[in-house]
């Protein structure tokens, strides 16, 4: 080896694979983090408040559930629960389409289904 061999700085450099990030390649890649975070932050606080703004809706949902079913126990109306019971020909008129409805489905069923 001669010397002229021995003292190059071609001798001292690393392989690019091997070689650290460049001062402005971190500069970079800390920027890119934080604009990163910063949207994330901002994000978050979007969706927080969203929940906040959710809570107080379902609060004010309940809060008038709970004063309208008052208002109907104070007035005598009948819980939605409880089952009406028509009277009299809205029911026999009912059935009667039922019925009726009834047997044209059946005979529906009944009729081949080529033309």
């Amino acid at each position: 080896m001669n010397e002229y061999e021995r003292d190059s700085a071609e001798s001292w450099r690393l392989p690019r694979h091997s070689r650290p990030p460049l001062l402005s390649e971190l500069v970079a890649r800390i920027d890119e983090a934080l604009a990163t975070a910063r949207a994330s932050e901002a994000a978050v606080m979007t969706v927080g408040a969203a929940a906040l703004d959710a809570a107080t809706q379902a609060r004010r949902a309940a809060e008038l559930a709970e004063r309208a079913s008052a208002a109907m126990s104070r007035n005598g109306v009948p819980s939605p629960s409880a089952p009406v019971q028509p009277t009299g020909s809205a029911m026999d008129d009912f059935t009667a389409r039922a019925d009726r409805v009834a047997e044209r489905l059946s005979r529906l069923q009944r009729m081949p289904l080529s033309a």
